[in-house]
């Protein structure tokens, strides 16, 4: 009754637009309280939330996106991809997809890569003949892989959460994955841009080399390197990567393309600080929500019922599949992980899947949630920089969502796309 008590009230609070985290401390609140338990238990769980090492790389990686954004790190790659991939049909939709890959190579946020893109690519994608909620769709399904592309803050709080997962081990697990969504999202472009005549419209294209282009955007480029193959050849951890990262960044921005100065670095600091603290609060408030289910011994008898009802493998990974890509219209990935873990992880172990795989097909079932309607995260950002409604995006992102589907899928019948790269690396 007392755990009924506790998703009522969560559910009732957030359809009343009360912030997330602090729904999630006030129903584990309430269900501390009707189960007799003190509540002196709460400043504790609050504080061990976030006193976890790995966490730090969160406030960091945030902190490298807004960067990256200020230096114009995306202008120069969208430059440079567009040198390599031509000015046809479905060129510069292609375009924004592989350029919102490599900033998830850098700040591992999806509305914050749907936002940066979106106002690179939107006024050109326009010139050059797009229909503006086929832009919004495009950078909206684009900017969902970088939850799964290393450095993701999604996997950070799930190898916080997930014992025996490590962040080095996801974080190359998910290279394969992510690369493979954005490729599949590439595929359903492209095919509407030919079939629509949409590209190759804009006469006054910059007729950049491509070596001069690449000159341009290789130290945009080099960040993921420097990120992934620090970790790689064990000179840091990921989140001394994260504070290298942001020097990386900052000495481009200050000292090669000479774009910021000291009021933008004050600016970014100030962002970076109230986007962490957002994050950081509602992981500690989840908590006191975890720990209420799992004192209360809530867990076990949901996880229970959801492997006794007999679907198999295969069937549960489905209906997981649906509970969680409808749960990601409304809640972003560390939300999600944060308030569903606590009943995942019993269902994964009672099938024996792989934590670290689990990990992966979790995260890639709530990209395609961040712009699946009505109420997609990365969709709203990307709407209202086209000036859109949400509606008029679902006849092309429809297929963009369907081609993910399709991705997901493989990774699920294979799960060695994610797992072979970690266990080549040496790290599982």
């Amino acid at each position: 009754m007392i755990g009924a008590i506790l998703f009522l009230m969560f559910l009732v609070l957030l359809v009343g637009g009360v912030p997330i985290g602090v729904a999630l401390g006030l129903a584990g609140a309430l269900a501390i309280t009707l189960a007799d338990q003190t509540l002196m238990a709460m400043p504790t769980n609050v504080y061990a939330g976030i006193a976890k090492y790995p966490l730090i790389a969160i406030p960091m990686f945030v902190l490298v996106g807004c960067v990256f954004d200020r230096t114009g790190v995306a202008l120069r790659l969208v430059r440079f991809a567009t040198t390599l991939v031509g000015a046809g049909r479905g060129a510069l939709a292609t375009v924004a997809v592989l350029v919102a890959m490599v900033i998830g190579g850098i700040s591992g946020s999806g509305p914050a890569t749907s936002a940066a893109v979106g106002q690179v690519v939107t006024r050109s994608m326009v010139k050059d003949g797009y229909p503006r909620p086929f832009i919004a769709g495009t950078v909206a399904a684009a900017a969902a892989t970088d939850i799964l592309i290393p450095p993701s803050i999604a996997f950070i709080v799930y190898a916080v959460m997930v014992p025996g997962v490590s962040v080095p081990a996801i974080f190359m697990a998910g290279m394969m994955p992510g690369i493979l969504a954005g490729f599949a999202i590439i595929v359903p472009i492209v095919i509407i841009s030919w079939i629509k005549d949409f590209g190759g419209k804009n006469p006054d294209r910059d007729q950049l080399s491509v070596w001069r282009a690449f000159k341009e955007a290789i130290w945009g480029l080099m960040a993921p390197v420097v990120i992934l193959g620090g970790m790689r050849i064990g000179a840091f951890t990921p989140t001394e990567a994260a504070v290298m990262a942001v020097f990386y960044g900052l000495f481009v921005g200050f000292f090669i393309y000479r774009s910021m100065t000291l009021r933008d670095l004050y600016e970014m600091l100030v962002e970076a600080g109230e986007i962490s603290a957002v994050i950081l609060i509602i992981i500690a408030l989840a908590s006191v929500f975890a720990w209420s289910t799992a004192t209360l011994g809530i867990v076990q008898p949901i996880a229970g019922w959801i492997v006794g009802l007999g679907l198999g493998e295969y069937g549960t990974i489905g209906l997981l599949m649906i509970a969680l890509i409808f749960i990601g219209m409304f809640l972003d990935g560390v939300s999600t992980f944060l308030i569903l873990l606590p009943v995942l992880i019993p269902i994964a172990m009672a099938f024996h899947w792989d934590l670290t795989w689990f990990g992966v097909i979790l995260t890639m079932k709530i990209a395609i949630g961040q712009f699946t309607p009505p109420m997609a995260v990365n969709l709203m950002v990307s709407c209202r920089i086209a000036g859109v409604t949400m509606e008029s995006t679902i006849p092309w992102v429809i297929w963009m969502i369907l081609a993910m589907f399709v991705a997901l899928a493989l990774v699920v019948v294979f799960p060695g796309i994610a797992l072979w790269l970690p266990a080549a690396t040496g790290m599982m």
